[in-house]
């Protein structure tokens, strides 16, 4: 998969969580802080970082710089998601559903920033196992990696879209508009050819 430039998109920042840590030396105790960011621009990108400092703003700074190297792209069916996924980073499960529109986002955690920041409006999300906000945001990313288009799919596959995804094809023959009857002959044309 070709590395997303982040420099192009409009990217917004969201801090999913502060861990603060020490590490023991021989003359005492060094205290630092872990941040794990988010950034996306509501349009179908999305990555995550963590980053760690002696203060948070250089915390933060590193994981959104590594929040954009890790940037991905992520496949939308309108404004929700192409299938149901489920997927497990550590002791952390999170299941992704689609939702009719207008449903919005129904996810707690880290799950919902980063569902929100992908550009995702409708969706039912479960998290399960760990409540860790780090596994969570992993789990997360590997259910939004993982999801594939119906198209992608049918050609991989060699089969037509609408053999795979029956729903898809009675949306269009709803949505198809009706021909105009009104003014036109009752006759043929093998009726017409013989007439002349």
């Amino acid at each position: 998969m070709p590395r997303i430039d982040a420099d192009t998109l409009d990217l917004e920042e969201h801090v999913l969580s502060t861990n603060k840590v020490q590490k023991t030396h021989k003359g005492g105790r060094t205290l630092s802080w872990s941040v794990l960011v988010a950034v996306g621009d509501r349009k179908g990108h999305v990555g995550t970082g963590m980053g760690k400092a002696h203060a948070i703003p250089d915390a933060v700074r590193k994981a959104v710089e590594r929040a954009k190297k890790n940037m991905m792209e992520v496949p939308l069916a309108g404004s929700s998601i192409p299938h149901e996924i489920e997927c497990q980073a550590g002791a952390a499960k999170v299941m992704l559903k689609p939702a009719a529109p207008g449903c919005g986002v129904v996810a707690g955690g880290a799950v919902r920033p980063i569902l929100e920041l992908a550009g995702i409006r409708d969706v039912l999300a479960k998290s399960k196992g760990s409540t860790n906000a780090v596994n969570c945001a992993w789990a997360t990313l590997k259910c939004l990696k993982s999801l594939k288009r119906a198209e992608e799919v049918s050609r991989l596959r060699g089969k037509p879209i609408y053999e795979m995804v029956p729903w898809m094809k009675r949306l269009t023959d709803e949505e198809a508009p009706e021909l105009p009857t009104e003014g036109l002959d009752d006759e043929t044309p093998e009726e017409t050819e013989n007439n002349e």
